[in-house]
């Protein structure tokens, strides 16, 4: 019943952003903006950038709120604005000439990083691609659907990609326990 109660809220939400409401896209989108955030700094590996990047995509789902059908989830459509976006920052020639190594993940307060060096080289190894999958699958939590939305695949591909990804970390993974 609350999933009922809450997709009639974010139809009636989306009919009044559709208007021109300011308060019910800010309602729409409030939430997902710290995940967009984390998203675009596991892509750009930059927090300056990655909020540049998620303003323009909520300045983006602004202006393309008419092309959300009713009853498409609003997660995936707007992280998948967010993916594009932070796609066009790294095609910029500035961001290519003044490019630092990515940090995958933004340091937990309360986690030492000693724990996640490992991980953290084993994943900064993989193809953007396979990164973007992980990132949405396991630190977002993504359904395979929404992966496959976000990342404008088919749900078949994106499961595979997920697949293919963990296997390619496991190697690596192995060889820093020996």
């Amino acid at each position: 019943m609350a999933q009922v109660v809450t997709a009639d809220r974010n139809r009636s939400l989306h009919e009044d952003a559709l208007t021109g409401d300011e308060d019910a896209f800010e309602a729409l989108i409030g939430p997902l903006v710290e995940p967009a955030l984390r998203l675009a700094y596991s892509m750009l590996g930059d927090r300056m950038e990655a909020e540049d990047a998620t303003q323009e995509a909520i300045t983006r789902a602004w202006r393309k709120l008419s092309q959300l059908r009713s009853g498409m989830p609003l997660r995936p459509w707007f992280l998948a604005i967010v993916v594009n976006q932070c796609r066009n920052v790294r095609r910029t020639r500035w961001f290519r000439f003044v490019r630092t190594k990515a940090i995958v993940e933004p340091e937990r307060h309360g986690e030492p990083a000693v724990e996640n060096i490992d991980l953290a080289r084993a994943i900064s190894r993989l193809p953007d691609h396979d990164r973007q999958a992980l990132f949405l699958h396991f630190y977002l939590d993504l359904p395979i659907e929404e992966v496959a939305v976000a990342l404008g695949i088919s749900a078949a591909a994106a499961k595979g990609r997920i697949y293919r990804a963990c296997h390619r970390l496991r190697p690596g993974l192995l060889e820093e326990e020996i």
